[in-house]
């Protein structure tokens, strides 16, 4: 869709397997195609960014009236459904029993994108309205999730979300990346997280945003651009 031109967006959640797979196709694009991921369950001959628990969320799609196309996705897991998953899909990165126990309803967020092409425009605002009606009506409390963001470099990272007044942590592996500036909203640590001390963090409420650059996919992607401009 040319810029400036304007849509008329619907947001859904997927009702069947082809609108599942739809928003894998779209993720497959953005996280695999532009963005360099990849996963154990990743369909490259057929485009599909899928992983084990795609089938336990519900999956907003925002779709252009005008043209049909699908212009971005956004998945939502509440704690009934991760019950049947075996668990929320951060539980497999970080312990979040402080969370589960908590009593509070959760919803785990994951896996948002945008077609490029709708990008800077009022269209995450349409997926964001939804969710806002989706919370509103299953009476969330919480909401998390985890993200990955261009680079290791923590320091741009923990800058743009204190600017967003949100009380940020940077964990690095060692002191070589704990010069962020002098925010108040953030602060530092260095040393890799374990479970115990994540429990921690998460009943800190002064902390919204862990940049977490000591996590195993973090240090994999230091050191292969490491090795390439070796």
């Amino acid at each position: 869709m040319p810029r400036g031109v304007a849509a008329d967006f619907q947001v859904r959640l997927a009702q069947t397997d082809a609108d599942v797979q739809a928003a894998q196709r779209l993720r497959y694009e953005v996280f695999v195609q532009e963005l360099g991921g990849s996963g154990a369950m990743v369909d490259h001959a057929a485009g599909l960014e899928q992983d084990r628990f795609d089938p336990f969320f519900d999956h907003l799609l925002l779709t252009d009236l005008r043209n049909g196309k699908l212009a971005g996705v956004y998945r939502v897991m509440r704690a009934d459904m991760a019950a049947r998953a075996g668990g929320f899909y951060s539980e497999a990165e970080y312990d979040l029993t402080p969370l589960v126990q908590s009593g509070r309803k959760l919803l785990e967020l994951g896996r948002s994108c945008l077609d490029p092409a709708y990008r800077g425009g009022a269209a995450m605002h349409h997926l964001w309205g939804a969710l806002a009606r989706y919370v509103a009506e299953h009476e969330i409390e919480v909401l998390f999730g985890v993200a990955s963001f261009h680079g290791t470099d923590t320091a741009p990272l923990a800058e743009r979300l204190a600017r967003a007044g949100l009380g940020v942590l940077v964990s690095t592996a060692t002191d070589e990346s704990l010069s962020v500036g002098c925010d108040p909203n953030i602060r530092r640590r260095s040393g890799r997280l374990d479970r115990a001390g994540l429990s921690a963090l998460i009943r800190d409420e002064s902390i919204r945003a862990l940049v977490d650059a000591t996590h195993p996919y973090a240090t994999e992607i230091r050191d292969n651009a490491r090795a390439a401009a070796a």
